[in-house]
């Protein structure tokens, strides 16, 4: 079992990213396990304070990446310091790498169109050996890849659809907060995946199509500037900020919310 802690009343794992990565490999070989991923920030806590139903989803998550820099001073505010910030961008990469010794089936899901399609490819170029199985806008089988080998004539691809069960090891969905957590809790039973991760706007950095802030200033936590300064029309999303700073001290000195 990974440790854990709250914020908010929404349980935040509280691991070393090399740990995650061990319970993530070891868990898709286990056939009985369904398992999912979402990756908090103070945007998505706040939200989930003015939202039980969408907090009690949040809780059913198996992990929960500690990717705003603001979980990491809310949690030494509280006294229960996480032991490293975790970002969604920086797991999925992880994963890739990981993937070359211990090969997992990957699909992507979500995005503006043709996002999904850019992100497998920049992925795809970076990580040659990782195993797209999956890449649509929307759900659907005809999202599904066979291997060119696997399918040599209309008929042989007819045999292959009856005996081929369509498999997705991990599931990368981006549908935006809070439909992406909504859409895993509700579909991931009936899904032919073992494990769905909601991305937030991830497939927005990996593909290129907004530039990530240079490392000095992820290391220095303010990469939500570096994003409000090419995106100004965002700093209404930033209220959030303050609203998550008041609920932390409040919880802090008075013990609600709960």
């Amino acid at each position: 079992m990974l440790e854990s802690i709250k914020i908010l009343s929404v349980k935040i794992t509280n691991e070393s990213k090399d740990k995650v990565l061990e319970y993530v490999f070891t868990a898709l070989k286990n056939p009985k396990t369904k398992f999912f991923i979402i990756t908090p920030n103070p945007e998505m806590l706040v939200y989930a304070h003015k939202h039980l139903d969408y907090k009690d989803k949040l809780n059913h998550s198996s992990i929960a990446l500690p990717d705003g820099i603001g979980l990491f001073f809310a949690s030494g505010f509280q006294g229960e310091n996480l032991k490293e910030r975790i970002t969604g961008v920086d797991f999925i990469e992880e994963l890739c790498r990981e993937s070359r010794n211990k090969p997992v089936s990957m699909g992507f899901l979500g995005g503006k169109a043709g996002l999904a399609e850019q992100v497998s490819e920049c992925l795809r170029k970076k990580y040659p050996w990782i195993n797209v199985v999956f890449v649509a806008e929307e759900w659907s089988k005809k999202g599904f890849r066979f291997e060119e080998e696997k399918v040599r004539s209309k008929k042989q691809e007819r045999v292959n659809s009856k005996k081929l069960s369509p498999h997705i090891d991990i599931l990368f969905v981006a549908f935006g907060v809070p439909k992406q957590e909504e859409w895993i809790y509700k579909n991931l039973g009936s899904l032919p995946v073992k494990a769905a991760m909601g991305v937030g706007g991830a497939f927005d950095f990996i593909s290129g199509t907004i530039p990530r802030a240079p490392f000095i200033v992820r290391f220095l936590g303010m990469e939500w500037l570096f994003r409000l300064s090419i995106e100004p029309w965002r700093w209404k999303r930033q209220l959030a900020l303050i609203e998550f700073i008041y609920l932390v001290v409040r919880e802090k000195f008075t013990g609600t919310p709960q």
